[in-house]
């Protein structure tokens, strides 16, 4: 009993554990979905909001949102797409490692240009501007390069694989039409014209010694009946046949112990 109740804890200490463990996974898919879903919704009010602020402030605060704005769209942009085709081509991780740090200037970047953003004086602010959009255009076109380069490459590869299938699937087609020719084919093939008769003879069979011989032919209408060669079919004399008699004597019919012998008719 002793043993069975050892097993018995044993269990219900496997089934807590197991509970445990999956609760906390749970919790934890849980927590980062609700997280990613939080950040996306942030930076979609930001995107919203820098946009806004874009068209509505003038001066030096417009051209900062402006700034931000394309460098947080074409390092998002980079992002997704090197993230879709690493999937699918690992070779890919050294330009993930050449954008993880690009992302970190860019971090850099964005995060002086929020700053900037609340700076109370708009003149020392022009004077950065120039600084702070070369920044941005050489963090923007190295990103650029980089997602347009994942990109063609995806392509190239789908290109080449398009036409390894097509060239496959022609010698499969050629494969399954294997009875057609063309007819450049056909006339470049040379005719043998005497071979044939040749050949023919050649192939012919040989009577053999107990083959039967040819029937002679017959001969023309006008030879008459004295050039008959045809073999006569041998007919039999009437004294070699057998005398047949012309009628079958009738044959007593056989009677049985067990029948009735019949009655003589009356004449009366």
């Amino acid at each position: 009993m002793e043993a069975v109740f050892a097993v018995f804890a044993l269990l219900v200490v496997l089934l807590v554990v197991l509970g445990v463990y999956a609760t906390v996974k749970v919790v934890g898919a849980a927590k980062r979905g609700v997280d990613r879903g939080i950040d996306q919704a942030r930076r979609t009010v930001e995107d919203h909001t820098l946009r806004a602020k874009s068209f509505a402030q003038p001066g030096a605060a417009g051209e900062l949102a402006q700034l931000r704005l394309r460098l947080r769209t074409s390092m998002r942009a980079t992002q997704d797409a090197l993230q879709a085709a690493s999937a699918e081509d690992a070779s890919l991780k050294e330009t993930i490692g050449l954008f993880e740090r690009l992302s970190a200037h860019g971090h850099e970047l964005d995060g002086e240009l929020k700053r900037l953003e609340s700076e109370p004086d708009r003149t020392a602010l022009r004077g950065r501007l120039p600084e702070l959009r070369e920044r941005t255009e050489r963090i923007t076109q190295s990103a650029d390069a980089l997602r347009w380069a994942a990109r063609d490459r995806a392509r190239r590869f789908a290109e080449d694989d398009l036409d390894s299938l097509s060239t496959q699937i022609d010698v499969e087609a050629g494969a399954l039409r294997h009875w057609t020719t063309s007819p450049e084919s056909q006339a470049a093939e040379p005719k043998p014209e005497s071979a044939a008769p040749k050949d023919e003879r050649a192939s012919a069979p040989k009577p053999g010694p107990g083959a039967s011989q040819p029937w002679p032919e017959a001969p023309a209408a006008g030879a008459g009946a004295a050039g008959q060669t045809w073999p006569e079919a041998p007919q039999s004399s009437p004294e070699q046949e057998p005398a047949r008699p012309a009628i079958t004597p009738p044959t007593p019919p056989q009677t049985y112990p067990w029948q009735k012998k019949r009655r003589p008719e009356s004449t009366t």
